[in-house]
């Protein structure tokens, strides 16, 4: 189950209201000091809200595995203020929610605000004796203070509503619900003066983490393990058509349902280095269901398959560039019918390399790739990539928006050919 660690780094004790999780009941994290609270599987979403005086503040909010099995969170200021805090998933800070100076912006903007404004505020806006402001009132109902403080928050913090009971809410609110990479742990930092966790937290938000990477199971190329010597076995015969050597991970999906599934982003379940233009066979259970991509970060282009389907034994797969694409992939069964070796999922061509500049991204390792077509937890859905895709590639050879218009390769042995170029 994942845990929820709360940080208090300023330098008095801190009540949190917590809904959700730990009987609902209060807890008060100590100057200096960390809690864990633990989430159980049947209670997957909650809140963590600082308490000031008896009012409440920023909060954090939290849906654990939610849509396709990834975590769903965002820091909210709707409510009030009174202190800083932030909110990610633990080891990945590009995933980092919430404003670290929120009071120490507000006070600027409070500081440069006209009287007028300040009259506009009155209520809503509270101070101690020497003029500084120590907490904020709810923004809910209060269009003058929203407008006032998407002067200097907007985009880091939710400041309305958001999408809600049929009305659209603003863009930058609803983009702070986008989602995480898969299900971890939560990092909570609070803070009266800078909210970034330690440098413990932070960890690349575009691979998979290093200790899962050290757990996979390394499968070396060999001659052994040529396509033509494992004839009727389960799995796929990998090719590298490249001209540089490449390792290549295989995730298997957190969860499947019907049509849906949980993608990994986090636990690769084998790895195989290839020479440039090598071949190797390798086995899979009949139960994998999940892709192979080049290395572990994304973008990627995604070559998914399942081995065995419930429904009719065989196996099934498609190329995927919601992702993002790191270059062409194709997907063609070995059982040599109509459906399978005659039907070539995928494509083989750079689109990389003329696709227009706002396509792209560059990623950790200084390649460049066509941005996610669906978005994530490192941005919202690049519309120029999809509209490249559309173009070069098309709905038909793989999947660009939407789950539906893309040929699905099956292969009654079970059995693919996978080829990277």
């Amino acid at each position: 189950m994942p845990k929820i660690f709360i940080t208090n780094k300023s330098d008095h004790p801190q009540k949190f209201y917590v809904r959700g999780w730990n009987n609902n009941a209060d807890l008060i994290v100590n100057a200096h000091s960390k809690s864990t609270i633990e989430a159980p599987s049947h209670t997957n979403s909650g809140a963590i809200i600082a308490v000031h005086d008896g009012h409440e503040g920023e909060q954090a909010e939290i849906t654990f595995n939610g849509f396709e099995g990834n975590d769903f969170f965002d820091m909210s200021n709707i409510v009030g203020a009174g202190g800083n805090m932030t909110i990610q998933q633990q080891g990945f800070p590009s995933t980092r929610k919430g404003d670290p100076q929120f009071m120490q912006n507000l006070r600027k903007a409070w500081k440069n605000a006209s009287q007028g404004t300040r009259n506009e505020l009155k209520g809503s806006i509270f101070t101690d004796k020497a003029g500084k402001v120590v907490r904020m009132g709810p923004i809910k109902g209060q269009p003058k203070l929203e407008a006032f403080v998407r002067t200097f928050a907007d985009g880091k913090t939710y400041i309305g509503v958001g999408a809600w009971n049929g009305s659209p809410g603003v863009k930058s609110d609803n983009d702070q619900s986008s989602a995480g990479q898969g299900t971890k742990n939560a990092v909570i930092t609070y803070s009266e003066d800078d909210a970034t966790p330690g440098h413990e937290d932070d960890r690349t938000a575009h691979r998979a983490p290093m200790e899962s990477i050290r757990m996979v199971e390394s499968f070396e190329a060999s001659e052994a393990h040529r396509p033509e010597a494992h004839q009727g076995e389960v799995g796929i015969d990998l090719h590298n058509k490249s001209n540089k050597a490449c390792r290549y991970f295989f995730y298997d999906n957190y969860w499947n349902g019907d049509g849906t599934a949980g993608a990994n982003f986090d636990k690769p379940l084998k790895s195989i280095q290839l020479a440039p233009n090598a071949s190797s066979f390798v086995p899979l259970k009949k139960t994998f269901k999940g892709r192979v991509q080049r290395g572990t970060l994304i973008p990627a282009t995604w070559v998914e398959f399942q081995c065995e389907a419930a429904n009719d034994g065989w196996a099934h797969g498609d190329i995927s560039l919601q992702q993002g694409c790191d270059g062409g992939a194709t997907i063609q069964g070995t059982d040599g019918a109509p459906h399978g070796s005659g039907l070539i999922g995928g494509f083989q061509k750079d689109v990389i390399t003329r696709a227009p500049a706002a396509a792209k991204v560059q990623r950790q390792d200084g390649v460049w790739c066509l941005a996610s077509t669906m978005g994530n937890w490192m941005g919202p859905p690049n519309e120029q990539a999809a509209e490249w895709l559309f173009k070069e590639v098309g709905q038909k050879k793989a999947y660009i928006k939407g789950g539906s218009g893309t040929d699905i390769i099956s292969s009654k042995n079970r059995r693919f050919d996978v080829c990277f170029y």
